[in-house]
């Protein structure tokens, strides 16, 4: 019997974003006969250690990055702490190398982490941003960034190359990369056909201190709001605990198949414009409101864009109320521009 090849899944620990968007390659891994093992530190291996407790999984070390709480100050943070992100990247090369020999480890998916790679072995890379944007220095983090992708063997984007695509100028450079291969979206749900049971539903998650500011501003402006919430706060932690509060009903977590349920049972949704939430939002043809993590050029750009688009209404973190609600009506929704992915294509690298 053939030996199954272990390939080694790393994402960024940068909210739960990149740890969710890995879970369906982990799925397609498993069903073409290869051996995932799990690489990540903080919330996103927890979360990736609960959806497949059956796997074995390695701490990486963290990139430890603080967050500011005014967005406008996010930036400069961000800046000063490179030297400190760059000294977690090069040792994260020399573990990864142990982890490599440690569990013969035959490839590599990298979901953001910079010095998850091998030159022994295939390595893939996968980002949704190309262009990397910093206000007036995103030539010089978009620069920096294309060099560390050079490294790997492809840059899977995940995303469609065509003028149908959720990314926009993110995902797509005028000058394309040679090692880049665009997947399509990819989303760990499906939609189904379910009876309504919540008028809204909110769904947190992103970087302290910022998500619990978030959360905090939210909940302040349900007071008044007339209609069945439910709502995630996105705080991954040993147990799930519910608890209902009017007609709101509050969870800390929610695994993947609560989830789909949830989103699926749900008229409309209350979120950050990460672009995994964006992508799990068009696989379901949801309606949503977008509140961009204040000063992450990010998603301050998808949700303008979806805005210009006529995809979503979208507001400052200081100026949300709800009220501005009610402009979701004028907003055709989030729309499906999924591929079918061809993971036997993927998956010949290794």
């Amino acid at each position: 019997m053939k030996m199954k090849k272990n390939i080694l899944v790393a994402p960024l620990n940068w909210g739960l974003g990149h740890a969710t968007r890995c879970i369906p390659i982990i799925k397609a891994l498993e069903a073409h006969n290869f051996n995932p093992i799990i690489a990540s530190d903080g919330v996103a291996l927890a979360l990736l250690k609960k959806e497949f407790p059956h796997l074995v999984s390695v701490e990486l070390p963290p990139y430890d990055i603080s967050y500011a709480e005014k967005g406008k100050n996010f930036k400069w943070k961000l800046l000063a702490q490179m030297p400190k992100m760059f000294k977690a990247v090069y040792s994260e090369r020399k573990i990864v190398n142990q982890i490599i020999e440690n569990h013969s480890i035959e490839g590599i998916i990298s979901d953001n982490r910079l010095g998850v790679y091998s030159t022994k072995i295939p390595s893939i890379f996968m980002t949704h941003q190309l262009n990397v944007l910093s206000g007036k220095t995103s030539w010089l983090t978009t620069k920096v960034h294309s060099k560390f992708i050079s490294k790997f063997n492809q840059c899977w984007v995940p995303d469609n190359d065509s003028m149908s695509n959720l990314t926009g100028k993110l995902g797509h450079l005028k000058n394309p990369l040679k090692n880049l291969v665009y997947i399509g979206p990819l989303s760990r749900f499906e939609k189904r056909r379910k009876k309504i049971k919540y008028d809204l539903m909110v769904i947190l998650s992103g970087p302290e201190p910022q998500r619990t500011l978030l959360e905090q501003k939210i909940i302040k402006e349900l007071e008044s709001y007339e209609g069945n919430v439910v709502f995630i706060k996105g705080v991954v932690e040993a147990n799930q605990i519910c608890s209902v509060i009017g007609s709101i009903t509050f969870y800390n977590f929610m695994n993947s198949e609560q989830l789909e349920n949830t989103f699926n049972q749900s008229e409309k949704v209350l979120c950050r414009s990460g672009y995994t939430t964006v992508m799990d939002l068009a696989k379901l043809g949801k309606k949503a409101f977008f509140i961009p993590t204040p000063g992450q050029y990010e998603q301050e750009y998808l949700a303008e864009k979806y805005k210009i688009d006529g995809i979503a209404p979208s507001c400052k973190q200081e100026e949300f109320s709800i009220d501005k609600l009610k402009t979701i009506e004028n907003y055709k929704g989030l729309q499906n521009f999924a591929i079918e992915i061809n993971w036997d294509y993927l998956f010949r690298l290794f």
